[in-house]
Formats: structure tokens, C-alpha cells, sequence
């Protein structure tokens, strides 16, 4: 996000300090710290929320290459008297990841792991550093993990847990984050770099004979907690989750007097975390899970104490609702269906040394709960995959909450409260009762982690107008006052950010809340670190809840009229850009699809969440003024691959390759386009032109000085060679095959079944088809084509030139009708273009029958075999198979009929979860990204195929993903499904 700086950053001031000069920030900044300086619109609107109900546009964002230079912009802004926030994974929920100041971005460079000492069980990590990572690398190293391990554990950094003292489920296990921290590297506003954490009187005595700000520090922090100590221990909640409020409680005497226990939690507004030294704890060897279900969610809370006495690893719990939603949403469908029957459950985990004294112990829990007229129904899992089957249902809590079709959006606000386990049931039913009150509670799912009497819920706050802001902050403030009548935290493991730093006084009283404003004075004592947040130097009021709203009364975006119709969000582009919830899942490195951009680049502008928010502020128009001719939106968009991983990958299904079709159509309207939208958006055309004379298209396309010719005025890259025609398209073929047949004796009775014969298996690789005909021959089908040339428009699509696709699908609609109307299936051999079908068409056209007819009637090969041929037994490959599935496939249809189909030809088949090939369509062909292309490759596919079985087969639906794995020179092809089953047959 560089090549458009707008140095049109706001002018921050605060209370503590004057105006602050941004472009001589920003030159200093450039001249002497050694990393990335964006302080254009992109980069601003990027950081200017994270997950929360909150929005400020920072002044900038620098993202160090190492921690020195980390530390010397914190340098330069303390020059130029600018405020600080640092930032990790940017998931924060309570607001204290945006702010009017300098971001300073510690994930993408500044992620190193130091050292790793497993007979001690410490390892040093730079704040950057991804939980998962970290313990990839640990286990490996000697089979210790860090504890704590939030549902966001594959993308949240370590910086980001201490700064919001995360916990996650295994904290049942293994405490808060807080609770496994040896010590901290930090950096202080003024320049104090140190080391800190337990200090008993000998290492005070020499810190202080040493003298300066470090000895300074240390001295307050004790006298505050010698002056504050007795109203500490009154007034701070004895629970296991209280992670409100400054860790005051660290720096008494009982506890070791340990600032760096104090800090974690601090969410920035204290030091910049450097460095930090964490205790490491053995996994347990086996695991079994226990499903309990219960009547309803208030007789699962009233369970917890019971269940606690057999020292589970974890204790969860979930509503009827949260269950609903999902199955509403169609996730985890094989997962709820084998939950036991209830309306409230408790997930309980117990670990052993073996399998057999983790399930002993979970026995004996069972056993232990199934008397009295309320017994729970209660089931082992003992088999990993069902146990990490219902995990998956638990960590999809505030992605299936936060968009349901049908219902209002919910927002974080009180999402994330805490009191002691023995009175959880009676807060959930007060709680609720609350909910009710304010009409909230038909729509808000109860869950989280029960054993600690922690409660995550999203609420259908109204935030756009004054009367839903005022039952906001009425609803906020009553539910508080209930939690701390319940001995509780406001925050459990989220942090209290702006959401709820206000409300500190109602937890802790008026006594304690000049200690917490000494904390920050000892520390920050200018108030430049992320400053407003929980509270101030001279103990004023922090920004209120209801200030800073990402929406609030102002709210007035732009409503544009669309190519694409957005029948989920009710018609409008603006709704579908909101859909974003800020929590992250596109920055994760493994697993799925989203996001190959983000995994290559790790930009956070290259993240799906990052399009998103771009995207909207596009339509706000605050800080992207251009709207669809803004060069940051499109920047933020040129290497999406509109892969579509994010429609199905996405915990709310942000669908990014629709947006940006829908920005490409606007932006070029009416304007000359890119090259490439010439060649391969008008692929169908050029194939249909060769199809005359192959021979001479495909010499002549070849021809040195004609490619490289081509190659540029097409914007194809010039690393990619150009696939070549076939000799005869497969629908010439099938047509002369079938007037070779005609007249011959055959069976009137078979069911028809159109072959979709797309333009990549038509022009470049017929082969393919003529496989899948032979295959669904053998099955008993009447094989039919479409006998003019059709097309789906995917090019089109893919390319934002949708007026030429909607009539390029009108077309083939009306071709189709009558076929569509009398129920023949269509099979699609192409992934891509099977999934305009099964989804694009549909959004483009949301209320046409026809449409919706062509939707439920495609299918992918292996679903209409599974689907209309049941009985048919499949050819015996009887060797391993590793199969790609194509990104839309994943996406669209989904990959669960190719599996089961290989398995029934008794290959032994592994089905790679290595994301994205890269190639995708146009976007790996198109000059400016083949680098970017082949990287997502080397991510995942191409070292599975490297390292595959000599002897299996490759089998890559998709046209990109074979000739990806074919330009990369692996030495390896890759067949399609139907080639595959073909060859078996022959």
C-alpha cells in the first residue's frame, strides 16, 4: 500500500501533549527506522478497527524488520511527541487495537523465536510470533507447548495474548497467559529498555543501587503496591479469570512482586513488549472427550462445580442456539449430528499419560453425573477425529453467531464477562433475564469456557441510531453492575479496551482507581501509549463506549447500484463489505485455502479481512475519497486470486473474488482495460476463433518475437508459457462420435445427463471429457452436450467485465431452458466453472427460477455419481491417489464426494489441505504475479507433490492446478478425477 502515499493523516492531539507535525514524523521515521512506512489511505483504513465495535483512523502504521527497529520508531515518535499503539494479529474484541497514533505492526517481521530450553521449559519469542507456530516448534524440540491457546491460535501473536492476557480453552489446564510469563523485555514511552519480572528483595536492592529510571520504576510499582495493597486484596475478584483492571495483584508481596505479571494485560497502554520469556508446560500424551447434555444452558453452568472435581483439561459450554444457528448455516453438519440430544452441553476434556487413563477418567465422570432425574445424556469420544470434529463446533462460536441469514448482525460489547464457577448458573439466568428485558435474547447464543465461569455471547446491539447506542451503554452498564455483584471480571480473557474501561469504578470502587491511575503515570506518565484506553495519567475518564464507534449516528455510507444481486446481504454491496468481523481467520498459515495472497505476502492489506475494510471505507468515504476509481482499493485487490477460499473458509463468508468483480466492473466501466482483461477475459472468444485452424494459432502463438508480442500486449506474464489448443475441441468430437453412433442399437431407457464441456477441457484439454463420457457410459448414462458453443462467462467474471457475462449466461440459459425445466443434471468436469452454476449465476441473477434450477441440477462428477448412480461400483485404482481439490471446489461444492469416491475404488487417497495452487484462472498468467503464483505453490502443493508416492496418482480436477503443477517442472502430472477413473476402467 505504497505506491499511493496520501500524507493526509490526521493532526492527533491529546490532553498530554500538543499537535504532532506527521509529515516530519513520517521523514524521520523513513530515514532512521528500518522497516515499512505507510502512511497513505490504504494502510490507514486498513488499521483503523480490528475486531470490535470500534473505528479511528491511525496516523500511520510502521512495520519493523526487527525488533531494534521496532525500538528505535518508538524513539522517533517519542521525538515528535506521537502516540504509540502496538499491534499483533489485530483480533482484539473491547477496541484497544485502534487508535489515533502510530501503529506499530510487530507480526509480520518481528517473529522470531530465540531460543527454546525444554529441561527448563522456557523459550524466549519476539511479540510476533503465532501461538501455533511457537508450539510446532516446541513440540518438536521436546514435546512441551505454551499453555494458553485462544480459538484464534493459528493466527493470534504472543504480543497480542500479553497484551490481552488471553486465556482460551486449555487455560483449564494451564492458566492465563499471565500465568506463564517467566519475563518480559519492555520499552517505555521515554526510552527505559529493561527486563523485567519476580523480584525478590535482593534483585530490588541491586536495581536500585544501579539507579536511573529502571531503579525509578521499580521503586513506584512497589510503593504502590504497599499504599493500594490491602485494597487490592479486598477489592480484586479471587476468580480464574480476572483479567479486568491493571494486574495490581502481581506486584504484592504474596505473589513475588512481579511487574512483568503486572503489564500482561496491560493492552499497550504501558510499554511495547520486545521480547518475553515464557514457561512451557507438557502436553498430555492422550486425550478423551465427554459430551454432556443437558436440558438447557443453566442446568450445563449448574453442573460445572460437580464436574470440576475430576480435574478436567477443559470445560466448555454451548446453547441450543449456538447449535441452531450453525446447522441454520450448514456448518459442522457431520458433527452435529452425532451430538447427543439436549439443549445445553458441556464439552469436558480429560488428559492421561495413556489413552486408557484419559478415558478411565472420563468414566468415571460419566458414571459419576448419570444419577438423579436430571442426569445428563452423556458421550465418550474416544476417536480423535469426532472429538476434533466437536471441537470445531465449539470454535466456530462467533463466526456462526455473527451473521445468520435471516437474523439481526450481533456485536462484541459484553461478549466476554467472568465470574467465580460455583455461581455461573445463576449469572447466566440473570443475564439472560437482562437479555430479555432489552429484547436481545432470542438472538444471542450462550457459550465459552464454563469451567472458569467465563461467558462468550454476541448481542444484536443497534448501533446506528440514538436510541440502540443508548440500550447499548443501558444494557452494558446493568449487565456489569450484575457481574461484579457476582464477585466477577468484565473481562475474562478478551481485555476491557474502550468496550469497558469505563466501567472499571463498578468492578473496583472509587478506592482503587487512583492506583490504576498511578500504574499508568509510573509507566506512561505523558500518556502516549495507546492513549484514551482504560484509563489516563491524572486519572480522568478513558474514551467511553460509546464513542469511536465504527458505526454510530453518523454512519451514511454509500448504497451503489451492482451487477451482482447480494441475496444474502439483503441486496446490498455496503451490507456484504460489514460482513468482515475482524477476527482474523484469513491471516492464518495452514489449513484451508484463505488466504494464499496473505501467506505469500503476509500483508494484512493482502488479507481478506484487509479487502474487506478497505472495501467499506471505500463506500464510507472518510478516508478513500476516490471511490471505485480509488488506486488503494484496487492496490488492496490486485493480488487477490479470487481464489473464493474465503466464501466457504471465512467464519462469516466474506466472498472477496464477488467484490472484487464487482470493484473491477465499476472501476473500468466505460474506461480502457488492462490487457489481460482483453486476453483471457475474452479467453472463450480467442478459443472459439482457434478452433478453425489450431495448428496455425497454436505456431504462430508460439512464434518468439509473436509470444513475446503477445505476452505484452496481453499482460501475460513473460515467465508463463501459453497453453496450446488442442487439435479438435471435445465437443467436435463427441459430435462426430455421436453421428458415427447414430443409428445403432441402444438402450432408449438410460438417463440423460449433459456434459458441461467448458472452454478450458473443450479447447485445451479435451482428453478430459472424452474420459468422463466413457465414465458415465459405464455408470449407465445418455452422455448429451450442448450442441452451439456455451459458455458460463466465468472469464468475464473473473475479469469484472459482468455486463458481457450476464449475457454470455443469459445465452447459455436459454440454450439450457428447456433441458433445465424437465430436470436433466448437468456435470461440470471444470471446478471453476461449475461453480458459476452452483453459485455466481445465482448472485447475478438472485430471482431467476431458471437460475435456481441450473443451481440444484449441477454437479460436480463424483456428486452426481454418489447422487443418481449409487449402485454403480466404481473401477479398482488400488494405488495411492493424492488429490488437490480446486480452490472453488473446496469453496462451492466442497471435496466430501471425491473423497468417498476414491476411497471406494480402494485407492488410498489423501486429500491435500495445502491451499491454493496459485495459478487460479487469469491471476497466475497475468504479468505482475507469477512470483506471488508460484510462492503459493511452494506453500503447500508443490512440496506435497515433490515428496508424493512414485506411484500415485495426482489427480487435480482443475485446469489451473494441473498446469501449474506442469509449469513448475515437478515432473509429475496430474490427471482429473475422470482420468483417473477412466484409466482404471480401460
Amino acid at each position: 500500500m505504497t505506491a499511493h502515499d496520501t500524507h493526509a493523516a490526521p493532526t492527533p492531539r491529546s490532553s498530554a501533549a500538543g499537535p504532532v507535525d506527521v509529515e516530519a514524523l513520517r521523514r524521520s521515521l523513513v530515514d532512521r527506522v528500518d522497516g515499512e512506512i505507510r502512511f497513505d489511505a490504504g494502510t490507514r483504513s486498513i488499521y483503523a478497527t480490528d475486531a470490535s465495535n470500534y473505528r479511528q483512523l491511525p496516523i500511520g502504521a510502521v512495520i519493523p524488520r526487527s525488533v531494534e527497529a521496532g525500538a528505535e520508531a518508538v524513539a522517533v515518535c517519542r521525538e515528535h511527541g506521537a502516540p504509540l499503539l502496538s499491534r499483533g494479529g489485530g483480533t482484539s474484541l473491547a477496541g484497544q487495537c485502534c487508535n489515533t497514533a502510530v501503529v506499530i505492526d510487530w507480526s509480520k517481521h518481528c517473529n522470531r523465536v530465540l531460543e527454546i530450553d525444554t529441561e527448563r521449559r522456557r523459550a524466549v519469542v519476539e511479540p510476533g510470533i503465532v501461538v501455533d507456530e511457537l508450539n510446532a516448534r516446541t513440540r518438536e524440540e521436546g514435546g512441551v507447548i505454551f499453555g494458553p491457546q485462544p480459538s484464534t491460535h493459528d493466527r493470534c501473536t504472543l504480543g497480542g495474548m500479553i497484551g490481552n492476557d488471553s486465556c482460551g480453552s486449555t487455560a483449564q489446564a494451564y492458566g492465563k497467559t499471565s500465568d506463564n510469563i517467566r519475563r518480559l523485555e519492555i520499552l517505555t514511552y521515554d526510552g527505559c529498555r529493561m527486563w523485567v519480572g519476580p523480584t525478590d528483595d535482593e534483585e530490588y536492592a541491586r536495581i536500585q543501587a544501579e539507579g536511573g529510571r529502571r531503579a525509578e520504576i521499580h521503586r513506584e510499582l512497589r510503593e504502590l503496591a504497599e499504599h493500594y495493597g490491602q485494597a487490592i486484596r479486598r477489592r480484586f475478584p479471587d476468580i480464574p479469570r480476572r483479567v479486568s483492571g491493571y494486574g495490581l495483584d502481581a506486584l504484592l508481596p504474596e505473589y513475588g512482586f512481579d511487574p512483568a505479571r503486572a503489564l500482561v494485560g496491560s493492552e499497550g497502554t504501558l510499554a511495547a513488549v520486545l521480547r518475553a520469556e515464557l514457561h512451557l508446560s507438557p502436553e498430555p500424551p492422550a486425550r478423551t472427550l465427554v459430551m454432556c447434555a443437558f436440558r438447557d444452558i443453566f442446568a450445563a453452568a449448574d453442573a460445572v462445580p460437580r464436574i470440576l472435581e475430576f480435574g478436567p483439561t477443559a470445560l466448555e459450554g454451548l446453547d441450543d442456539k449456538l447449535v441452531g444457528f450453525q446447522r441454520r448455516e450448514q456448518l459442522n453438519r457431520e458433527a452435529l449430528a452425532r451430538l447427543p440430544g439436549g439443549a445445553g452441553w458441556l464439552m469436558v476434556q480429560f488428559g492421561g499419560d495413556s489413552e486408557e487413563e484419559s478415558r478411565r477418567r472420563a468414566e468415571e465422570c460419566k458414571q459419576a453425573l448419570s444419577a438423579g432425574e436430571d442426569a445428563p445424556a452423556a458421550e465418550i469420544y474416544a476417536d480423535p477425529g469426532y472429538a476434533s470434529a466437536m471441537w470445531s463446533v465449539r470454535e466456530a462460536g462467533l463466526g456462526a453467531t455473527a451473521r445468520v441469514p435471516g437474523e439481526e448482525d450481533t456485536w462484541p460489547g459484553w461478549e466476554d464477562s467472568a465470574v467465580p464457577p460455583e455461581h455461573f448458573g445463576d449469572y447466566l439466568r440473570d443475564l439472560h433475564a437482562l437479555m430479555e428485558e432489552f429484547g436481545y435474547a432470542r438472538r444471542s447464543a450462550l457459550y465459552g469456557h464454563f469451567g472458569h465461569g467465563c461467558l462468550h455471547t454476541r448481542i444484536p446491539f443497534e448501533l446506528t441510531t440514538a436510541q440502540g447506542i443508548a440500550d447499548y451503554r443501558g444494557f452494558v452498564e446493568r449487565a456489569a453492575d450484575l457481574a461484579a455483584g457476582f464477585g466477577g471480571s468484565f473481562s475474562g480473557e478478551h481485555g476491557d479496551g474502550q468496550a469497558r474501561g469505563e466501567l472499571w469504578p463498578r468492578m473496583f470502587g472509587r478506592e482503587l482507581m487512583p492506583a490504576f491511575a498511578e500504574m499508568k503515570r509510573i509507566f506512561d506518565p505523558g500518556d502516549r501509549m495507546n492513549p484514551g484506553k482504560l484509563i489516563h495519567p491524572g486519572g480522568q475518564e478513558p474514551d467511553r463506549l460509546d464513542e469511536h464507534l465504527r458505526l454510530g449516528v453518523s454512519y451514511s455510507p454509500d448504497h451503489p447500484r451492482t451487477r451482482f444481486g447480494y441475496p444474502e446481504d439483503k441486496g446490498d454491496f455496503h451490507r456484504a463489505t460489514l460482513r468482515c468481523v475482524g477476527v482474523g481467520a484469513c491471516r492464518s498459515d495452514s489449513g484451508g485455502v484463505m488466504c494464499p495472497s496473505y501467506r505469500v505476502t503476509r500483508e494484512e492489506a493482502h488479507s481478506t479481512r484487509g479487502r474487506a475494510r478497505i472495501l467499506n471505507d471505500m463506500l464510507r468515504g472518510d478516508v478513500i475519497t476516490d471511490g471505485w476509481r480509488s488506486p488503494e482499493v484496487e492496490d488492496a485487490l490486485d493480488l487477490c486470486l479470487a481464489c473464493k477460499g474465503c466464501k466457504s473458509d471465512c467464519p462469516v463468508n466474506v466472498d472477496m473474488a464477488t467484490y472484487k468483480a464487482e470493484f473491477l466492473s465499476h472501476r473500468y466501466s466505460g474506461r480502457v482495460r488492462p490487457g489481460a482483461h482483453y486476453s483471457m477475459g475474452w479467453l472463450p472468444l480467442w478459443a472459439r476463433l482457434a478452433s478453425v485452424a489450431p495448428g496455425p494459432a497454436n505456431a504462430l502463438s508460439a512464434a518468439p518475437g509473436v509470444e513475446r508480442l503477445a505476452k505484452r500486449l496481453g499482460g501475460i506474464a513473460e515467465d508463463r508459457p501459453i497453453p496450446a489448443f488442442a487439435p479438435v475441441r471435445l465437443r467436435d468430437a463427441f459430435r462426430r462420435r455421436e453421428r458415427r453412433r447414430t443409428g445403432r442399437t441402444g438402450s432408449s431407457a438410460r438417463a440423460a445427463v449433459i456434459l458441461w464441456p467448458d472452454t478450458f477441457t473443450d479447447n485445451f484439454q479435451p482428453e478430459v471429457g472424452a474420459a468422463a463420457v466413457r465414465v458415465l457410459e459405464s455408470a449407465g448414462f445418455e452422455v448429451r452436450m450442448p450442441q452451439p458453443t456455451l459458455c458460463c462467462g466465468l472469464t468475464w467474471i473473473s475479469t469484472g467485465q459482468l455486463d458481457t457475462a450476464r449475457r454470455v449466461l443469459t445465452r447459455t440459459l436459454a440454450a439450457l431452458r428447456e433441458d433445465i425445466r424437465t430436470g436433466v443434471p448437468v456435470v461440470g468436469l471444470e471446478p471453476s466453472c461449475t461453480a458459476v452454476f452452483r453459485a455466481d449465476a445465482a448472485e447475478m441473477f438472485p430471482h431467476d427460477e431458471d437460475v435456481a434450477r441450473l443451481r440444484q441440477q449441477t454437479f460436480t462428477l463424483a456428486e452426481f455419481l454418489e447422487a443418481h448412480a449409487p449402485s454403480w461400483e466404481p473401477p479398482r485404482i488400488e494405488r495411492a491417489a493424492l488429490a488437490q481439490p480446486h480452490c472453488h471446489h473446496h469453496a462451492i461444492m466442497g471435496f466430501s464426494a471425491d473423497r468417498r469416491l476414491l476411497e471406494r475404488t480402494g485407492a488410498a487417497a489423501e486429500a491435500l489441505d495445502a491451499g491454493c495452487c496459485g495459478l487460479a484462472g487469469n491471476f497466475g498468467f497475468e504479468d505482475g504475479h507469477y512470483a506471488v503464483s508460484m510462492a503459493c505453490a511452494e506453500e503447500g502443493l508443490l512440496p506435497a507433490v515433490r515428496g508424493a508416492d512414485p506411484e500415485a496418482v495426482v489427480v487435480a480436477d482443475g485446469f489451473s492446478c494441473r498446469t501449474q503443477i506442469e509449469h513448475a517442472a515437478v515432473g509429475r502430472e496430474a490427471v482429473h478425477l475422470a482420468q483417473a477413473l477412466d484409466m482404471a476402467q480401460r
